[in-house]
């Protein structure tokens, strides 16, 4: 349908087929170009983005706006838009909090496992807690088909990741002595996921390696679960603070029961009742929990 002229948008000389001239603005800039008669929404952002894509931050959200002459002023996109006439677009990036809700799938979902080595092992406040949830995990992970990302902080010195962690089928195990799991690697691996929208994420430090790398991975427009049955650190103050920190930014902070039932969502799929298998003897309520 065409909406153009009903909003206002245009009132130039209507054109056929062939291309139509568009002014494209962004920030304190306007250029114009052309797109295809019957263009919609996604032939626009294409455009936006091959014209300013080194200006845009792909993780910002945006709404594109038209120019309705009826109005003087821009109005957002009308839904069904179809370029028909020469028209002033704009791409505006959202400034208000958006609420996030959450929802995992499995097809949209990547597991990160942080750095749970040995030498951790005394250390860590309730590591063998975190030690059989995260083997939990990462059996549901299998279950459900969903790539597993492991990180292994300096193992030359830290030893490997602890041998209750079953590791098979890991689409990566990479050493790293960045705190944060976003590597070159982890980032060309993501690049490989088709749809990957939600990290859950779980391992220690919670205050240093899982706190830095939730903070990267929301910088780059995922959504991330932030599993408190499987973090711990050194301290609980360390872990209470960061947590609480990262809440507040908008990261999901749960536990592994609230993690695979949501990715099951159905007692009729047909990995529930394995699913269900796992989580029959509920989590450890460690001291982890008096400390969140």
């Amino acid at each position: 349908a065409d909406t153009a002229a009903a909003a206002g948008g245009g009132r130039c000389s209507p054109t056929g087929g062939g291309s139509v001239p568009v002014l494209f603005c962004f920030s304190v800039f306007a250029r114009p170009s052309s797109v295809p008669h019957g263009a919609g929404y996604e032939l626009l952002i294409q455009k936006f983005l091959s014209l300013y894509g080194d200006q845009i931050d792909m993780h910002r959200k945006f709404v594109v706006q038209l120019f309705a002459e009826e109005w003087s002023q821009y109005i957002d996109l009308p839904k069904g838009f179809l370029v028909s006439e020469r028209c002033k677009v704009r791409l505006v990036p959202l400034q208000i909090q958006m609420t996030t809700l959450g929802n995992l799938t499995p097809s949209s979902t990547v597991f990160f496992c942080c750095d749970m080595q040995e030498r951790f092992r005394p250390a860590i406040k309730y590591f063998g807690d975190i030690i059989s949830v995260g083997q939990r995990l990462l059996q549901g992970a299998r279950l459900l088909g969903i790539p597993v990302i492991v990180t292994e902080q300096y193992p030359k010195g830290l030893g490997s990741t602890v041998q209750e962690i079953d590791l098979t089928g890991a689409k990566l195990v990479l050493p790293k002595t960045k705190f944060s799991m976003v590597l070159p690697e982890v980032e060309a691996a993501l690049a490989e996921i088709p749809g990957v929208r939600s990290v859950v994420l779980f391992g220690v430090e919670t205050h240093v390696c899982i706190q830095q790398t939730a903070l990267e991975l929301i910088g780059r427009g995922l959504e991330v679960h932030i599993v408190a049955d499987a973090t711990s650190s050194r301290s609980m103050m360390d872990r209470m603070f960061a947590l609480e920190r990262l809440a507040r930014t908008g990261i999901i902070v749960t536990t592994s029961e609230a993690i695979l039932l949501q990715l099951v969502a159905d007692k009729e799929h047909p990995k529930f009742k394995e699913i269900q298998n796992l989580i029959k003897a509920s989590a450890p309520e460690s001291g982890l929990l008096s400390k969140v």
